[in-house]
């Protein structure tokens, strides 16, 4: 294979990629004849190549719901999402899969397998399930790797690294598809400062460099201040502003959503950052 082919089969289809969530809600059942157990209210947001959208809120209040629905893995009660003009939820799963890579909060090892063979089940969407690598996923998935710094540990099983190592596989994975979109549950959960910061310098990189749009629900305030283009902050299944993080960090909105004192400065890089506060003393979020 020719250097000029190689990088073409690494790059990813998304350069210009445009997600539009429509007036967008969703409702879980009850068993019963009461009213549903949870709802999301309609909603909309736009995104395109380039942006990390940072979904925030409290537990329980609908981020996940969120995120699977832009994900098509459900199917809205009103409204659409589009992913370059394709409604996600009726894509075959294999053409989604091809545009779309989830990052769930927790990615179960189902065997001890090494970090390569781990990143090459990415490549399932462009082929059967069982097969031999052919030399088009080797590129894809040896760039994944380096998209992520994560080269050193392509030999490495999945059970003998750290948890930040354990993300960047999990994120090269997800690159193997060569998506135009990424979602990710949580992914700096379990991880420590240097690692969260790590993980989200590397999806700003993603974003910026590679075109990628991308999507992170989180509850790591400054963190999705610092890296995110817009913020979507929910509270019980309210979408109550969607925009910069300089329009949504406003402390009354804030203290409202986490119902806790709080500051909201202006830090260093001239981003919000929140200060959680407690009688006399004062702590980062």
């Amino acid at each position: 294979m020719s250097s000029a082919a190689r990088d073409s089969v690494a790059v990813s289809a998304a350069s210009n990629a445009i997600l539009s969530v429509e007036q967008v809600s969703y409702a879980y059942a009850s068993n019963s004849a009461q009213a549903p157990l949870f709802t999301l209210e309609a909603m909309s947001l736009q995104a395109r190549a380039g942006e990390i959208v940072a979904i925030l809120g409290p537990n329980a209040c609908g981020k996940s719901t969120l995120l699977n629905l832009i994900a098509g893995v459900l199917a809205p009660l009103s409204g659409r999402v589009l992913l370059d003009g394709f409604v996600t939820h009726t894509m075959p799963p294999r053409a989604r899969a091809q545009r779309i890579a989830m990052v769930q909060q927790e990615s179960q090892l189902l065997f001890p397998s090494r970090a390569w063979e781990f990143v090459m089940q990415g490549r399932h969407p462009y082929g059967r399930s069982l097969r031999f690598e052919n030399e088009e996923d080797v590129v894809v998935a040896r760039n994944a790797l380096a998209q992520v710094g994560a080269e050193h540990l392509t030999d490495r099983r999945m059970d003998k690294i750290s948890g930040g190592e354990k993300q960047r596989v999990i994120l090269a994975r997800a690159l193997a598809q060569q998506p135009a979109m990424l979602l990710l549950d949580e992914p700096t959960l379990h991880l420590d400062i240097a690692a969260q910061v790590d993980l989200l310098d590397a999806l700003r990189r993603l974003a910026s460099v590679s075109r990628y749009i991308v999507v992170v629900v989180t509850h790591e305030l400054n963190l999705a201040a610092e890296y995110a283009d817009q913020v979507a902050l929910l509270q019980r299944g309210r979408c109550l502003r969607v925009g910069p993080p300089s329009s949504v960090y406003q402390r009354e909105l804030l203290e409202q959503v986490f119902q806790t004192p709080l500051t909201v400065e202006t830090g260093p890089s001239g981003r919000p950052h929140v200060n959680v506060w407690s009688g006399k003393s004062t702590e980062r979020s």
